[in-house]
């Protein structure tokens, strides 16, 4: 699987054959609630001319579902996408008809493309906010995207025995997990290797600051395989 890190949350899986993408903040709308925000890394504007088979919004914040990036994917009509969101995403996503809306609230799953989506809980602001595992079939690797959350022991009884790799955050403010609880959360969850992300983007932060062995650091919109 080839994996590109799109910045602060968002990350684009491509195997070839379909593209799932998750969390695309590509705008600088967040500099306009909060000016301390601002962008630390450029826009590339060649991802928001992708579009994905599947689009996972894990929650209704402006750095995850962006008003600004949002509708530039929804709005296109030459493909069906199906987009997976939680009730609180849902509301706003569902305005857009071309696309199969899917209301993704935890527990749920989704099975399309070779793959088997599963939304699990996360300890979150927005209380309908998720992570994701996503499940490749085939080839019998699991993917487990956090979203936002804090560490919280009620996280694991959603979580399968088997994660190939998982995505979480380790900026520490905005209730996510800093980077010491960040290793803990990796080293309790089970999972293979780890890649830090949600750092770097409003912030001088690092992911360099995540310790632990079996570490993936990913570098901005450079695709890697994982």
């Amino acid at each position: 699987m080839k994996i590109t890190w799109l910045g602060q949350a968002g990350l684009l899986f491509d195997n070839g054959k379909v593209k799932i993408m998750v969390d695309p903040y590509l705008s600088n709308s967040v500099e306009k609630v909060e000016p301390l925000n601002y962008r630390r890394v450029s826009v590339k504007e060649e991802f928001l001319s992708v579009t994905p088979d599947v689009m996972i919004f894990t929650h209704d914040h402006l750095d995850h579902y962006d008003p600004e990036t949002a509708p530039i994917f929804l709005e296109r009509k030459e493909k069906r996408m199906t987009v997976l969101s939680p009730s609180s995403v849902w509301q706003k996503a569902r305005a857009f008809k071309a696309h199969n809306n899917v209301q993704f609230n935890r527990g749920t799953s989704w099975t399309e493309y070779g793959f088997r989506f599963t939304a699990v809980k996360a300890e979150h602001s927005d209380p309908f906010a998720i992570g994701v595992m996503i499940e490749d079939i085939e080839e019998k690797k699991i993917y487990y995207v956090t979203g936002d959350t804090l560490y919280n022991k009620e996280i694991f009884k959603d979580l399968p025995k088997h994660i190939d790799v998982v995505f979480l955050p380790i900026n520490g403010v905005g209730n996510n997990m800093n980077e010491t609880d960040a290793v803990r959360f990796f080293h309790a969850c089970g999972a293979r290797r780890a890649v830090p992300y949600h750092v770097g983007m409003f912030d001088e932060k690092s992911p360099e600051i995540f310790k632990a062995d079996n570490r993936i650091i990913l570098d901005i919109y450079k695709e890697t395989e994982v």
